[in-house]
């Protein structure tokens, strides 16, 4: 044992804590090294002339601190140095996230938001200078609005002759929670809302998760149709109606015009409120008027970015009938915890700069391209698309089944959709579909990859799959 110590050390306080620090000083200065001995606490105690009181108690401080170890009937001993751990780079985090994704190693085929098209540049650009210009509001939630950020929504959800009034707008933290907030402020317990038989499940699980009841409508290869529409208003006697007139998902459906003058006469006859999910419709390029041109009294027209923009922003905006923003907006905020300055201020940036249009051309032509290529390698089989949606609904030779083909697409290493996940009830009809989405993989060459095994599969039939391998 070093004889590293000859007295009390100076200086002020407790002298147990004088000691601890005297300890700490000696192992970073070499006095004591990693591994060596320390005088058991009464032979240190006799010769520095203070109590074995003192000594215990700033043993059990460098304890505290790491800097040593005592085990009973070997003695106390100076523990290695702690090295400072190696800070994480920027590449080793985003391996470590990629490594223990649930997706890893498989092609995504079950997802739709706008695809890589160069989002990450004009982000940065963007973000940097929210952040550098907003430095008291950024780390915080919002709860006043700028007026740029309704403007902005009025200018994303502008179209042909629907311009909305600013003071309907509301900015919400993504479509889905602008859709489930309107549901919460314009309906109560038991209330009924109407879905289509296939659509957004989502939607309708949240409804029916906060007391809201669901009930179906039947509809064809254009979208709803009135007249069963007009049955369930007089039957069921529901508070809202929820749709997806440009483009539907999962089927693809385009709800024509006429069909639209119908569903808004029929919702206004029976007091109905509608929800118009217009998310796929702004990369459809669907010219046909909103339904909220039609019944603006009585809709409720929600758009965002995540289709066709950028999903991670969490950009979505409401156009409310008159006087009901104020009541959304508490909902909103109910629901969600509030409103993030750095995200909405940041949607509202990509829109007043043009970069969201920008980046919403970019996706377009992308997913045209994608498109093209499901056309060519799907050949004959049947499906349902359209040139700018970056979906499509695939129909199933026999003898497939939906969750069948499902499993033999997952066994391929490819992940999509089969129809249970858009019902929005238990039926009895099958519909012998999947939804294809193809927007999510980095390269034409993965999308050709992955349409040519999916292909594969539907001409090998059931027998090219082993369900018990």
């Amino acid at each position: 044992m070093t004889k590293w110590i000859q007295s009390v050390p100076d200086g002020e306080g407790p002298i147990y804590l004088r000691l601890a620090d005297h300890i700490e000083r000696a192992i970073a200065a070499g006095a004591l090294a990693h591994g060596e001995k320390l005088p058991p606490q009464r032979d240190l105690a006799y010769d520095i002339g203070v109590t074995v009181g003192t000594v215990g108690r700033a043993y059990a401080i460098a304890r505290q601190r790491g800097l040593i170890s005592g085990e009973v009937g070997r003695g106390t001993y100076v523990l290695a140095r702690q090295q400072p751990p190696r800070p994480t780079s920027k590449a080793e985090v985003i391996a470590g996230v990629r490594q223990n994704h649930p997706t890893l190693g498989k092609l995504r085929f079950d997802a739709t938001s706008a695809p890589d098209v160069g989002q990450a540049a004009i982000m940065d650009e963007i973000v940097t200078g929210v952040t550098h210009s907003n430095p008291d509001f950024v780390p915080f939630y919002t709860r006043t609005y700028p007026d740029h950020w309704f403007e902005a929504g009025k200018q994303w959800l502008s179209k042909g002759a629907f311009v909305p009034d600013t003071a309907d707008i509301v900015p919400t933290l993504g479509a889905h929670a602008g859709v489930c907030s309107i549901i919460a402020a314009i309906t109560a317990a038991g209330d009924k809302i109407v879905f289509e038989e296939l659509t957004y499940a989502q939607i309708h699980r949240t409804a029916n998760l906060i007391g809201r009841r669901s009930i179906t409508v039947a509809s064809d290869d254009q979208g709803m149709i009135p007249e069963e529409f007009e049955h369930v208003c007089a039957q069921q006697h529901p508070k809202v109606a929820f749709l997806m007139p440009s483009a539907q998902n999962p089927t693809a459906a385009r709800l024509p015009l006429e069909r639209r003058r119908a569903i808004a006469e029929i919702a206004r006859r029976f007091n109905v409120f509608l929800i118009e999910d217009d998310l796929y419709g702004s990369i459809s390029l669907d010219p046909t008027p909103y339904l909220a041109e039609f019944a603006p009294e009585r809709t409720f027209l929600v758009g965002g970015l995540s289709k066709s923009v950028a999903a991670g922003v969490r950009g979505a905006w409401i156009a409310c009938p008159p006087h009901y923003a104020d009541r959304i907006r508490i909902a909103h905020g109910m629901m969600t915890g509030g409103m993030p300055f750095l995200m909405a201020e940041t949607a509202a940036q990509l829109v007043m700069s043009a970069a969201a249009e920008e980046l919403r051309d970019r996706s377009r032509l992308e997913v045209a391209e994608r498109v093209s290529i499901a056309r060519k390698a799907l050949g004959n089989h049947g499906f349902v698309s359209q040139p700018c949606l970056p979906f499509l609904w695939l129909k199933l030779p026999d003898p497939w089944l939906s969750g069948t083909f499902k499993q033999a697409a997952l066994d391929a290493g490819i992940l999509i959709d089969d129809e249970d996940e858009f019902k929005s009830a238990r039926l009895s009809t099958a519909f012998h579909r999947v939804r294809l989405g193809f927007s999510s993989p980095r390269c034409r060459d993965s999308v050709a990859d992955g349409f040519a095994t999916i292909t594969r599969l539907l001409d090998s039939g059931e027998i090219g799959h082993e369900s018990f391998a």
